[in-house]
């Protein structure tokens, strides 16, 4: 007779919330910049919809179906303010780009998927600039703000999709 080590109790959700949490922490991410008091010239907070967006996709990719970009694309652009598809677009290619890089590399870590999220972040950010705002619009100094800080912050994105998907179970 053989003992089994004893594990802490967790909970386990139903399956339906454990399916629905990371597509409400990439909802709640995109309130983030409409909710935090930051007065400036321009926009500071990162797209932090967008980094949950990229983390879940990184870290756990079967937690969010194909089609989930462009739905959470279209709950940005609404609170936003974007050009109303925009977000749609330039999630989805980025969540397919992801896809794309990951059949294409032949290993996996932290520090690559640091990388893609960070071109990534700074592939949306500028592509949404021309599609949001006039070309001769000086934004660029606000836009490079916006891109350190989605860098330095995509590790705590990562890591609270982490800490979640530990503590939602395997649904």
């Amino acid at each position: 007779m053989t003992l089994e080590p004893v594990k802490p109790f967790q909970p386990v959700l139903p399956p339906g919330r454990a399916r629905a949490l990371p597509p409400v922490t990439v909802a709640l991410g995109s309130l983030v910049p409409a909710l935090v008091p930051l007065v400036g010239p321009g926009p500071l907070v990162p797209p932090t919809g967008l980094l949950m967006l990229l983390a879940w996709r990184l870290l756990a990719p079967a937690s969010l179906r194909l089609w989930a970009p462009a739905a959470l694309g279209l709950f940005d652009d609404l609170v936003s303010g974007q050009p109303l598809g925009s977000a749609m677009l330039l999630w989805t290619l980025a969540f397919l780009t992801v896809d794309f890089v990951e059949r294409r590399t032949m290993f996996r870590s932290f520090g690559k998927d640091w990388a893609i999220a960070a071109a990534l972040v700074a592939a949306v950010l500028v592509a949404g600039r021309f599609l949001a705002s006039p070309l001769r619009a000086h934004v660029a100094v606000m836009l490079g703000t916006q891109i350190v800080a989605a860098a330095l912050l995509f590790p705590v994105a990562a890591r609270v999709c982490a800490w979640i998907d530990r503590h939602r179970g395997h649904a």
